[in-house]
Formats: structure tokens, C-alpha cells, sequence
């Protein structure tokens, strides 16, 4: 048996849960310690390039997924380490207040449960949908789960920016302890008895950790991608942690003011997405690399204007442009995520998860290292620039050109439908 969509729909709710948890981390709380606290751009940049780096662990969580079965577990017991990061995270903040040194103990502490979270339960959740999904159904499963991942980014950056106004600690931990015992109680109730529900198809033959993704590694479609995941996936991360200091300090945005813009933006994410669903699976409109293309371009393009944006301050309409980027982001990622789950699973059997935790370790490292890189060129630049704007315009710029070559390889690495023969002959 395989999954139905009912539950490729259940699964899709836990990765809804994992996105409304992450967003009040990589966003809100970011927001908060850049303008509220007045604390270097780059602080909060190593502390979500921290949670990323602890993701380079993904591989073993997808390889106990292929070997080890009763990836059940380890969906739900990483969501709980998820939330309680999440309630570490925000207590953290409020500690920074009065005391920086205790604050920020608890902030690493936080951050590195919150990475190790996300990669048991992300990772574990992509192996069950690459391994209990029927082949034809794949590509629409990965679309079904992110699609409903970017609503959970959307609703609860709104939700809370919404809730948030006015701003006291006290406050925010009543939220955030909201979001996350909300988001186990649903995990648990969507995840309960799917798996067991399908047959399981776990690998024969036991071997290292290390062979295993050797092998996978020697297939030449794997190595290929996973390097065009870093360079676009880094490109896509690298406003995550800027976007909202720009709104607040060179257009005077109030923090509920915008991590709405942060929700506006993961709408026009969810807008691209489904569009690019529509046209290339339901009417075979245009293919993946098209549209892969397509949105590397218009995100470039979009980034260009929010950078031109800043020269008019306060007025200027920096919420459509934004909800703009978030279309062509979302053109974009859609279609390079049809493309994972197709390619997950060729080569050798019984790896979809080692290779979707081998790709999902690339995209968290890039996601990591764009942002530190955002953030500390933030700060550099407005040491040596001479208005806010001129240095985050100056970082959106260099973020286009990423885009610009993301695009590039975009259309040699996807140039053509991978052989079998080349999925399989190791060492190319």
C-alpha cells in the first residue's frame, strides 16, 4: 500500500506545524533583537546560521529513515524538540533585556535544539512521503506538504504580527507558547497510525552510516544537485534576516507592522507556488526547468526594485514589491522541489531519504551561510555607508546577482531528463 492523498494531506499538516514554529524564530525574534533591542544584525545571524549548521546532520536522520524504520518517532519526538526551542528561543530574548550574557547562553542552547528539531522531524517526514509515495504521485506530494508548510509561515507571521501590537515580553512568550503546543498537539494527531497504514520497505542489508552516503554520492544527478541547491537555495535565504530590520529602519514599520510584511511576503510564496502547480502538473504548461528559470529572474529583478525602493524612505510601497519577491521565490522553489522529489528516487533503491537529507542538508547549510552572510555584510556596510538604506540596497543587489547565477546553472544542471545508466554509474 502506499499513501493516499488524505494522508499525503496529514503529513502535510505537520509540515505546516514545523513552519509556524521556525517563522517566530527566523523572523519575529530576529526582528525584535535587531530594533527593539538595538543588538548587531549578525548576532541573530549566528544564531539561525547555528540552527542551519546543526541541519548538516539530516543525511543520518534520512538514513535511519531508510534503515531503521518507525520513522513515526522521529517525527513527532523532533517536533517536541522544535517547540521547546522555540519557548527557549523566546525566553532568551526576553532575558537579553537584562542580562546579555545569560540571554545569550540560552539563545545557543535554544538555537541547537531547534536545529536538531527540524532535522529528526523534517527529515524523517520527506523520507515517509519519497518512500511511501507512489511514484506518480510524488512530485504532488512534495507540492501538497511545502504548499501547506508556506500557509503555516503565512497565517502565523500574520496571526502573530497582528497580536503582537503592543509589544511586552510577557506577551510574546503567551504567544509563541500558543504556536508550539499547538503545533505538537496537531503533529501528533495528523501523524497518528500513517505510517502504519502503509507497507514499509526497509533496507535489507544493514551498512554504515558513511557508505551509505558515499553511495548515494558517487551518482553524479545527486552530486550535481546538491551543489544547485547551495548556490540558489543561499541566494534565497539571504534577506531572511534583513528584511524586516530594512522595513523597520528605513520605512519606519512597527514590529507588528512587520512581521506582517514577513507573512505578506510568505503569501506571494504560496500564490507562485500554487501557480506553478497548476500550469506544469495540471495543464503541462512549461517545465521545471522553465519555470526554475523563470523565478531565479523575476526574483532578481524583484530584489533590484526593493533596493531602489529605499532611496524613498518611509511611503514608498515596499509591501507589494515584497509580496512580488515571495511570488518568483515561491515560482521558484516549487519547481526545484518537484525536481527533488523526482530525482529522489533514481539511482539505488532504498536511498530516497539519504538523498533527500543529503539535498535537505545543502538547502539548511545555504539558508544558514546566506543569512549570516546578509546580516554581517548589513552591518559591515553601515559602518562605511552613509545611510541605512545605501547598505541594505547594496546587500539586496548582491542577492540578485546570486539569483542571476543560480539561473545560470539552473539551465545546465536541469538541461536535460536524467538517464538511468547516469543515476547509477558511480564514480562519474
Amino acid at each position: 500500500m502506499t499513501l493516499s492523498w488524505l494522508s499525503i494531506v496529514r503529513l502535510g499538516l505537520v509540515q505546516m506545524c514545523l513552519g509556524a514554529i521556525v517563522v517566530l524564530t527566523t523572523s519575529t525574534l530576529n526582528r525584535l533583537m535587531v530594533v527593539e533591542l538595538a543588538l548587531p544584525a549578525v548576532l541573530p545571524g549566528l544564531l539561525v546560521a547555528l540552527h542551519y549548521g546543526i541541519q548538516i546532520t539530516r543525511p543520518n536522520w534520512g538514513f535511519l529513515s531508510d534503515t531503521g524504520g518507525n520513522r513515526t518517532r522521529w517525527i513527532i519526538g523532533g517536533m517536541i524538540a522544535l517547540a521547546l526551542g522555540a519557548m527557549l528561543a523566546a525566553y532568551g530574548v526576553v532575558l537579553l533585556e537584562t542580562s546579555f550574557a545569560i540571554g545569550m547562553i540560552l539563545s545557543v542552547l535554544a538555537y541547537a535544539l531547534i536545529g536538531l528539531g527540524v532535522g529528526a522531524s523534517g527529515t524523517s517526514l520527506l523520507a515517509l512521503l519519497a518512500t511511501a509515495t507512489a511514484p506518480h504521485r510524488r512530485a504532488a506530494a512534495a507540492t501538497i506538504s511545502w504548499l501547506m508548510m508556506i500557509a503555516g509561515i503565512a497565517i502565523t507571521a500574520g496571526v502573530v504580527g497582528a497580536q503582537l501590537d503592543p509589544y511586552s515580553s510577557g506577551l510574546l512568550l503567551k504567544i509563541v507558547a500558543f504556536v508550539t503546543g499547538g503545533a505538537v498537539v496537531l503533529t501528533c494527531l495528523a501523524i497518528w497510525r500513517v505510517e502504519a497504514q502503509v507497507e514499509a520497505a526497509p533496507e535489507p542489508t544493514q551498512m554504515p552510516f558513511r557508505a551509505g552516503l558515499a553511495e548515494v554520492w558517487s551518482e553524479r544527478h545527486a552530486r550535481n544537485f546538491t551543489l544547485f541547491v547551495f548556490l540558489s537555495m543561499t541566494a534565497y535565504f539571504m534577506q531572511e534576516l534583513i528584511l524586516e530590520p530594512y522595513a523597520g529602519l528605513v520605512f519606519q514599520f512597527t514590529p507588528g507592522q512587520s512581521t506582517s510584511l514577513s507573512g505578506a511576503q510568505n503569501g506571494g510564496v504560496f500564490l507562485g507556488m500554487v501557480l506553478v502547480g497548476l500550469m506544469a502538473t495540471g495543464f503541462k504548461i512549461g517545465s521545471l526547468r522553465a519555470w526554475v528559470i523563470g523565478g531565479c529572474l523575476g526574483s532578481a529583478l524583484m530584489l533590484v526594485t526593493i533596493a531602489l525602493l529605499g532611496k524613498a524612505g518611509a511611503g514608498a510601497p515596499l509591501l507589494p514589491a515584497v509580496v512580488c519577491l515571495g511570488f518568483f521565490n515561491g515560482v521558484f522553489a516549487v519547481a526545484a522541489i518537484g525536481s527533488m522529489m523526482a530525482l529522489a528516487g533514481q539511482g539505488r533503491t532504498a536511498r530516497e531519504g539519504t538523498r533527500m537529507g543529503l539535498w535537505g542538508a545543502a538547502q539548511a547549510l545555504a539558508a544558514g551561510f546566506g543569512g549570516l552572510v546578509g546580516a554581517a555584510m548589513v552591518d559591515i556596510l553601515r559602518a562605511t555607508q552613509t545611510s541605512d538604506a545605501a547598505a541594505f540596497g547594496s546587500v539586496f543587489i548582491f542577492e540578485a546577482g546570486l539569483f542571476l547565477a543560480a539561473a545560470y546553472m539552473a539551465q545546465r544542471v536541469m538541461e536535460r531528463p536524467v538517464l538511468p545508466h547516469e543515476a547509477l554509474v558511480p564514480g562519474e
